[in-house]
């Protein structure tokens, strides 16, 4: 029996299909996200199945999570991407106690009890300065890959600091530093100080650990030391970290199926 889940991101799909008998992942992959988010997930689905040489009726329940959830017209049901990263994180990262989410639109605390459900948890949808999208909007002021960030920041010898809490006043105020002369290695250093400041500023108080970094902005460098930084705390990232939401619906998809 297989499931499957798929996570329809702001920046991306991410999908999974898994082994309900072995709950282990027969395949999985990413595409960009576009403006026909059923169309898109639905090809990725099939490029999926291809992969692993299996038809479409194998699949015996399909979750949706994500931004897009609700515009994917072929799941069997949806999830908050809360509760899907919980599932998600806790499966590679068992002794998670602590979660911390940070994709292109949004950023997330989520706080686990010790069998792995949501005790609490605390989101910022509002504003794209503690999310990825600030990030992209750096690098490309700074004519910058995003995979090239955590150099520059390694780099740095007095990290800039970066007030503004509205993406589009923080990137007057990056124009604003390098026309007075500081470097873009002291400016990604400062963003990415930055963002984790305004995520550490959800917790509230002490975060528990292990805390466990995911979501598309963990692959980028330097952003995992930041977040520990201002979380005075070490962070793990979770293995495959843009991969989290759609293998915790997967695993949610086999407990509906199987009823365990």
């Amino acid at each position: 029996m297989i499931s499957a889940g798929i996570d329809g991101g702001s920046r991306a799909i991410k999908a999974v299909l898994l082994d309900c008998r072995t709950r282990k992942v027969v395949a999985g992959g990413v595409r960009d996200q576009g403006v026909d988010h059923d169309g898109l997930a639905r090809e990725l689905l099939d490029q999926l199945l291809k992969k692993a040489g299996l038809a479409r009726s194998r699949i015996a329940r399909l979750v949706a999570t994500g931004y897009t959830r609700n515009a994917i017209g072929f799941a069997d049901t949806t999830v908050t991407e809360i509760t899907c990263h919980a599932a998600g994180v806790r499966y590679r990262v068992p002794k998670a106690a602590t979660i911390v989410e940070i994709g292109g639109q949004d950023s997330k605390l989520l706080r686990l009890n010790a069998d792995g459900s949501v005790r609490d948890f605390a989101m910022n949808d509002r504003c794209a300065a503690g999310t990825g999208r600030f990030l992209e909007v750096v690098a490309a002021r700074l004519n910058a890959r995003l995979d090239g960030l955590g150099d520059l920041a390694r780099a740095a010898k007095s990290p800039a600091p970066i007030s503004s809490m509205c993406v589009v006043f923080a990137e007057t105020e990056i124009i604003g530093l390098l026309a007075s002369g500081a470097s873009p290695a002291d400016i990604v250093a400062g963003v990415q100080a930055s963002i984790a400041s305004r995520v550490a500023s959800m917790i509230g108080r002490e975060a528990k650990p292990p805390v466990v970094f995911t979501g598309g902005v963990a692959m980028i460098p330097g952003m995992a030391d930041a977040l520990a930084a201002a979380l005075k705390t070490p962070v793990e990232i979770a293995p495959e970290p843009q991969m989290t939401g759609a293998l915790g619906a997967a695993l949610l998809a086999c407990r509906q199926a199987c009823g365990n």
